[in-house]
């Protein structure tokens, strides 16, 4: 997902240009801190205080040059309103947070406003067309056969979340005027490895087949998660 986000803010932004990157459940800061060594100016937003505080210990081991680019903040990324005023990043992600989210088209809505015209909204959620894959490749054939028909679904976690459609997030994206500038697949054909799988000898091959199969089709139609991004008008 990383190199599809670089691809983007490299067709869309001068070479050299520092962004001003707004990440809303920014998690243990992985894309963040990625994004604060580049040279970008991030400011996080995460809800849970147990990933902030693991932001922040991350965020420490950084040299000083970086963590005077990075800016947390404890809040409900529903509230960017109250946080920060309209137009104020070039970036937006939000990533593996919608599917906690029961009514996300406000908090997509609020995100979009946080952009300048022209900014880009990085968007990552589980794909609701593509919930019968996982169960049905591991021969769970009843779980298959409902997922075809409900956008709910059991995390690794064990918590009970939602997944979204593409055609549903493209009307979204283009009802907010940020209207979706291209997407991809992630996690194609690796969606059943074990959390705690080691990683193969051949890695890059492996991200090689990914990233072609995630910008594909119509393998990137079924793969786990969706990764959308719309632009500003």
């Amino acid at each position: 997902m990383a190199r599809q986000l670089d691809e983007q803010i490299a067709g869309r932004f001068p070479v050299g240009r520092r962004l001003r990157v707004l990440d809303v459940g920014i998690g243990q800061g992985t894309q963040a801190l990625r994004l604060a060594r580049l040279g970008h100016q991030v400011t996080g937003v995460e809800q849970d205080p147990v990933m902030i505080a693991a932001a922040r210990e991350a965020l420490d081991r950084e040299p000083e040059g970086i963590r005077e680019r990075v800016r947390l903040v404890q809040g409900d990324g529903r509230d960017t309103g109250v946080h920060f005023l309209p137009g104020s990043f070039d970036l937006v992600l939000c990533h593996g947070v919608l599917m906690y989210v029961e009514e996300p088209d406000p908090l997509v809505a609020g995100l979009a406003r946080m952009l300048a015209p022209g900014g880009l909204l990085s968007l990552l959620v589980r794909n609701g067309d593509g919930l019968a894959m996982r169960p049905g490749l591991t021969g769970d054939w009843a779980g298959a056969l409902a997922a075809f028909d409900t956008t709910a679904y059991t995390n690794r976690l064990g918590l009970n979340v939602r997944a979204d459609r593409l055609a549903g997030l493209t009307a979204t994206l283009a009802g907010i005027a940020a209207p979706l500038h291209a997407w991809y697949g992630v996690r194609v054909f690796t969606d059943t490895a074990a959390d705690d799988a080691a990683l193969p000898a051949d890695l890059e091959t492996l991200l090689a087949v990914e990233e072609r199969a995630g910008r594909t089709d119509p393998y990137r139609g079924v793969a786990a998660l969706l990764h959308l991004c719309g632009v500003r008008g």
